[in-house]
């Protein structure tokens, strides 16, 4: 969610390992999947490109870069639902590959060691399903919503490879992030979260609109209901009480309770002004190692999150038992 333009042509900013760093090659994508095509304009700079407001348009920009780069010949949301900027998603996982690398004696951990928690997975199932395909990493991929979960499991069962190694769960209590997800004498490599940032649907209907001033269409009729705020998004992928700052401190509260099951906690974080305080709560919950990653998307800057509760002693016992 931390995309000011989520679609827009990207620079060559994102992480190296990014197979989208130069942008979308719109004819390669049209010819493997055909139905892009009814969307394809030439722009202003005499340049292909999709409308970006069009969320028909951005559905099917989606699932052309997964059918390209990804071999995903199957993916649907249902309307209204968040659709996932795809190289803002795979940079996340590259980052948090490298975290891992930094663990492990500079070396990414072999294909099939690696498990990986998801909260708040979302219909699109988007981190699990990148990260199955560029890193053979096995996922629990958690939320809230039963809609999501059965989209999300749709997803899975209609590509190779993927229900064998994500398993969807559903959390019956919105209040928590890890209890009820977390089994006993489970433990994950990674937690990965992309928390609903706006701290009321006023803030997000507001934030929406500003996506459209930027795409120019801001004097049209195009918001018009709830569903195609951000564009899509329900309102537990957009917004919760007290934003990201609280649902983050939140997590960070719950982690202790898994500080010895999971080897690195993290989180995308949206608004810088929230690193300091959320700091100062890790110190707090007695956390041993704190790690802010920045990465760069086109014009925008975002940033993760890490904690570790485990010393280096401990992380080097972790990492050689399971990886």
């Amino acid at each position: 969610m931390a995309e000011n333009n989520p679609h827009n042509v990207l620079k060559p900013q994102l992480h190296p390992r990014n197979r989208h760093n130069h942008g979308y090659d719109l004819v390669a994508l049209v010819r493997t999947h055909p139905p892009l095509k009814a969307f394809v304009t030439t722009n202003q700079y005499q340049n292909l490109s999709i409308d970006f407001a069009n969320s028909d348009a951005v559905k099917a920009l989606n699932l052309a870069l997964l059918k390209h780069h990804y071999q995903i010949q199957h993916w649907d949301i249902p309307d209204g639902y968040l659709c996932p900027p795809i190289p803002g998603r795979v940079d996340y996982l590259h980052y948090l590959a490298d975290l891992l690398k930094q663990s492990n004696g500079n070396k990414i951990p072999r294909p099939g060691k690696v498990r990986v928690l998801d909260i708040g997975t979302g219909a699109s199932c988007i981190y699990p399903i990148l990260a199955q395909r560029c890193y053979q990493w096995q996922f629990v991929a958690s939320d809230i919503d039963p809609v999501s979960i059965k989209f999300a499991n749709e997803n899975l069962s209609h590509n190779s490879g993927l229900s064998e190694n994500i398993e969807c769960r559903l959390q019956g209590d919105p209040t928590h992030t890890f209890q009820g997800i977390i089994k006993a004498n489970e433990y994950f490599a990674l937690t990965l979260c992309n928390p609903p940032f706006h701290a009321s649907m006023n803030d997000a209907t507001k934030g929406s609109q500003q996506k459209w001033q930027n795409l120019n269409k801001h004097k049209s009729n195009a918001i018009k209901s709830e569903s195609k705020l951000n564009f899509g998004g329900q309102n537990a992928e957009l917004w919760c009480d007290g934003g990201e700052l609280k649902f983050v401190r939140k997590m960070i509260t719950e982690s202790k309770h898994y500080q010895t099951q999971v080897l690195w906690f993290t989180s995308l974080l949206s608004k810088k002004d929230n690193i300091k305080p959320l700091k100062l709560a890790l110190k707090k919950a007695g956390v041993a190692d704190i790690k802010v990653v920045k990465m760069a998307q086109g014009q925008k800057i975002s940033r993760f999150i890490a904690w570790s509760f485990l010393n280096p002693e401990q992380k080097a016992h972790w990492v050689n038992e399971r990886f």
